[in-house]
């Protein structure tokens, strides 16, 4: 039967740029396979398939998949699919809604404002803070599978590590955003150093200069997901509150981190972490954006 889809623009305010997502609208009756395939018809980074909760007390069940595979948790989903929520609910007029999305990972708390007919911002809290899953790989490996020279691996306190939030990530820093710029996927060097992972998958990550504030440009290079470069990366950047406790030096507070991405993509992305440290330890983290509805329509299938 027809079922419908809305695609939008995440970690954006303004359409064409940011990273692309479908979410999928009355998806009861499809299971895993007929979503593993609308995913790969799509061919985005990740495509939502929208349930009706189990739990009434949460706004949604949804269902994450790239087109290679499904997650358990995705940032950018979760800020593009609680948009188009908040604005089916309030039917474009502007205001701030708050409610909670079922994902593989847990309920996930979102709050939304929406700003128009067709967009909006919002925020959630993490339901996984970030873990240390292995130790970082060496630094010749790194610029060996990234096609950099190994001084351009790590800069200040910032070495290569691996954290996880619900999706587990390579995270390798750089020296210089033309460092970042150069960074290529070199196939075999890529899977020989990565593929110990059950989804190879490096987050790349240079400081940029000169900012007021915490502010970083990344990359995501996840082949073992199916994708080859994502213009923005919200379980990377749950991750990368991991790496930003081993190396960057935070007191107890609030911490905002701005991270841009898909500037080399000419798809740039903002996203905002917002971390909350008490006695040295991280005790919450929060990922927002905004997001912009680009299309509409129906799947015949």
């Amino acid at each position: 039967m027809p079922r419908p889809f809305v695609t939008l623009d995440v970690f954006t305010a303004e359409a064409f740029a940011g990273n692309p997502l479908a979410v999928v609208l009355e998806a009861e009756d499809l299971d895993t396979d007929g979503m593993q395939a609308i995913a790969r018809e799509f061919n985005l980074s990740e495509t939502v398939f929208v349930l009706t909760p189990n739990d009434p007390r949460q706004r949604a069940d949804i269902r994450i998949f790239t087109p290679a595979r499904e997650l358990p948790f995705a940032g950018h989903p979760t800020v593009g699919t609680a948009v188009l929520l908040a604005l089916l609910d309030q039917k474009g007029l502007p205001g701030a809604v708050a409610f909670g999305l079922k994902e593989q990972v847990g309920i996930v708390p979102c709050a939304v404002e929406v700003e128009g007919a067709t967009g909006g911002s919002a925020r959630f809290r993490l339901p996984s803070l970030p873990i240390t899953w292995g130790d970082g790989k060496e630094s010749s490996d790194c610029a060996w599978a990234l096609g950099l020279d190994p001084t351009e691996i790590g800069f200040e306190r910032h070495v290569p590590s691996r954290h996880s939030a619900g999706v587990a990530y390579d995270l390798v820093p750089v020296a210089s955003l033309e460092a970042l710029a150069r960074s290529k996927l070199q196939g075999e060097p890529f899977d020989n150093t990565f593929g110990d992972s059950e989804h190879p998958a490096a987050y790349v990550y240079a400081r940029v200069p000169d900012a007021e504030a915490l502010r970083f440009r990344a990359r995501m290079f996840g082949p073992g997901m199916g994708i080859a470069e994502d213009p923005a990366t919200g379980s990377a950047a749950a991750a990368f509150a991991g790496a930003l406790m081993q190396c960057e030096p935070l007191g107890d507070g609030a911490h905002d981190i701005v991270i841009e991405q898909g500037v080399e993509m000419g798809r740039p992305s903002v996203i905002s972490l917002q971390m909350t440290i008490k006695g040295g330890e991280l005790i919450s983290a929060e990922i927002g954006g905004h997001a912009v509805m680009v299309s509409r329509g129906e799947l015949l299938r």
